[in-house]
């Protein structure tokens, strides 16, 4: 198998499992404005098509860097770990888990398993997989989609920080103090 097609089929494995997971989630109880939730959406978007939709004639031209069948095969082996890391804080979630920010019955702190390590350790794992993907695209589209896409996922967990602060008060700021937002093992 060739590294962009095991690239192409880790990402669509993630994505057709992670729509598929959605039955798992209650409903919200409350949730963002939509306007909140817009403007982190259209830097989803951007980023997702300059990454991953390819620029056909343009690609070649913008590529910045080639890497080695062992790099790319690296780059591949930190997809899956960022991915794989994602669902863990996903199922570690349960049915607290949202697309959304939003709240649910009985939402409450989770501050177990990879959320012990970072406050929001979806977007860490994706993030990981994201400049991992970028890594071995080594194009010009690549970089611009993974910065996109990082200010698209700064700005959602800020939101939640945001709102999470708003419904679980104190609480979540203790947990705030003790836990990096992003980072494993960096100063919270």
């Amino acid at each position: 198998m060739r590294p962009a097609t095991a690239i192409a089929l880790l990402w669509l494995v993630w994505v057709v499992t992670w729509i598929a997971a959605a039955v798992w989630a209650d409903p919200a109880q409350k949730r963002a404005t939509i306007g909140a939730e817009v403007r982190y959406r259209v830097f989803w978007l951007a980023g997702t098509v300059l990454l991953f939709v390819p620029a056909h004639g343009y690609e070649g031209r913008l590529r910045l860097w080639i890497p080695s069948l062992a790099g790319a095969w690296a780059c591949i082996a930190l997809i899956a770990i960022g991915l794989i890391f994602s669902w863990w804080a996903r199922i570690h979630l349960g049915r607290l888990w949202s697309a959304s920010v939003t709240a649910k019955a009985d939402h409450r702190i989770v501050d177990t398993g990879p959320y012990g390590l970072v406050r929001h350790p979806i977007y860490t794992g994706l993030l990981l997989a994201l400049l991992a993907t970028m890594l071995a695209k080594g194009t010009v589209w690549g970089i611009a989609g993974v910065a996109l896409l990082t200010v698209g996922i700064i700005m959602k967990a800020t939101l939640e920080e945001r709102f999470l602060r708003g419904e679980l008060g104190p609480a979540y700021d203790d947990y705030a103090r003790r836990v990096p937002m992003l980072v494993p093992f960096t100063p919270a």
